[in-house]
């Protein structure tokens, strides 16, 4: 039987474990991915100059300046940003029904931008295409995590072609349905929010003007997110609704869809002229009743997973994964157990709290802008108009939403200006 040794098994090679892997491999760390995809690694440049030739991918992530500084620090963003990220410098939000708005603007922050809208497969592409030239990064494609033993030192993996590992930490990094999360038994809190998402890339008949436009409608939200293109005018739509007006707006042909996305969202954007890309994606908030485990940690999805409803899933995986690589780094230089729940507990202190925060703040707005007596909705209409006249109200729901704010990891700071 095939053994091999190593400080860290990342299970799964996605957004946010590649991410996690690359800043442990550059600390020093040794680290393989186990990922059951086999992606093409014959091109990358040649994939992702494909990927700027094709009509982009309904499968987006708004990045914030602090995911955004990881990636630099990574030494990717430059190859993303090259290829096709697109910076929203305002975002426009409205009750579809009462009159309640707000709006936000870089400017009011002396920023060039509030974030980035990209592709997912891009991301993914210019992670992968530094890993497999990292000295310290092995990936066995095309197998899976069959079973653990885990203690505190050493963690022995049987994986699915017969052969085992042995490291010192095995990290779930494998998405919503984790089987790392699974084989460990950690179990978790979920619940079906009643929502699909429907998502598709469209084309409008005017500039998307680098704004994310956001209407809450009665049926739930409607987001338009700018999208790289010569004329600026592809958008990414997530619309979050019942599955069963999920389902009739996706059995609509182009044309009738097309005008459907256009009322819904009240031609603030412009009139929808083209639909690529449809697809319906089931939600369901899931967190993990536990973080760690001896020998084991989840990170992202596989620890949490929330509505989509602010873009903030990727960047709190990208939270998750910083903060963990900065106390495995504290703990290396104590000369602690890496596996050991003395050490992991502090990731879980850290994490826990933060995203369990963030999927309450979504269920509330989920919540609110669900129909409401009369009242709740004229009280909520003459909330967000306050809300739109409060400069630093704005300028502080701006900063957390940016990411500059909070106990942040390093990887996710931005230099001090001098």
């Amino acid at each position: 039987m095939t053994k091999s040794r190593t400080d860290l098994l990342i299970v799964g090679a996605g957004m946010t474990g590649l991410a996690m892997g690359l800043a442990l491999a550059d600390e020093g760390f040794s680290v393989e991915f186990v990922e059951p995809q086999q992606p093409d690694l014959d091109s990358f440049e040649q994939q992702i100059s494909e990927f700027e030739n094709e009509i982009p991918s309904a499968r987006v992530s708004a990045l914030t300046l602090a995911s955004e500084q990881l990636l630099r620090k990574l030494n990717v963003w430059h190859r993303i940003a090259q290829a096709r990220a697109e910076p929203y410098t305002r975002m426009h939000v409205w009750d579809g029904e009462t009159r309640g708005e707000i709006s936000f603007d870089a400017l009011d922050l002396h920023e060039p931008w509030l974030g980035h809208i990209v592709e997912n497969r891009l991301i993914v592409a210019a992670l992968l295409q530094r890993a497999i030239t990292h000295p310290d990064i092995q990936f066995s494609f095309g197998v899976s995590v069959s079973s653990f033993e885990l203690s505190d030192s050493c963690q022995k993996v049987r994986m699915s072609d017969s052969t085992e590992r042995e490291c010192a930490l095995v990290v779930g990094a494998d998405g919503a349905n984790s089987v790392t999360r699974r084989l460990a038994g950690m179990g978790t809190h979920e619940w079906d929010y009643g929502h699909h998402a429907l998502v598709a890339t469209l084309r409008l008949d005017s500039s998307h003007q680098h704004c994310c436009w956001q209407r809450f409608t009665e049926d739930g939200p409607l987001a338009l997110l700018p999208l790289k293109s010569d004329a600026s005018d592809l958008v990414s739509l997530v619309w979050s609704t019942s599955p069963e007006h999920a389902q009739s707006l996706n059995e609509l042909d182009d044309s009738s869809l097309c005008d459907a996305i256009t009322r819904g969202s009240g031609l603030r954007a412009g009139k929808v002229i083209e639909i690529h890309n449809r697809a319906i994606v089931p939600l369901r908030q899931r967190h993990a009743q536990e973080y760690v485990a001896p020998g084991v940690a989840l990170v992202g999805d596989a620890a949490h997973t929330i509505h989509p409803l602010a873009g903030q899933g990727v960047n709190l995986g990208f939270q998750d994964g910083a903060a963990l690589v900065e106390i495995l780094c504290a703990a290396r230089d104590r000369s602690e157990v890496l596996g050991s729940l003395r050490v992991l507990r502090r990731y879980q202190r850290r994490r826990m709290l933060t995203n369990l925060r963030m999927s309450a703040v979504m269920q509330g707005f989920r919540t609110l802008f669900t129909p409401q007596p009369a009242i709740v909705e004229m009280v909520r209409s003459l909330g967000m108009r306050a809300v739109d006249q409060c400069s630093p109200v704005k300028q502080h729901l701006m900063l957390d939403a940016m990411g500059l704010r909070g106990d942040l990891p390093e990887l996710l700071k931005r230099p001090l200006k001098i």
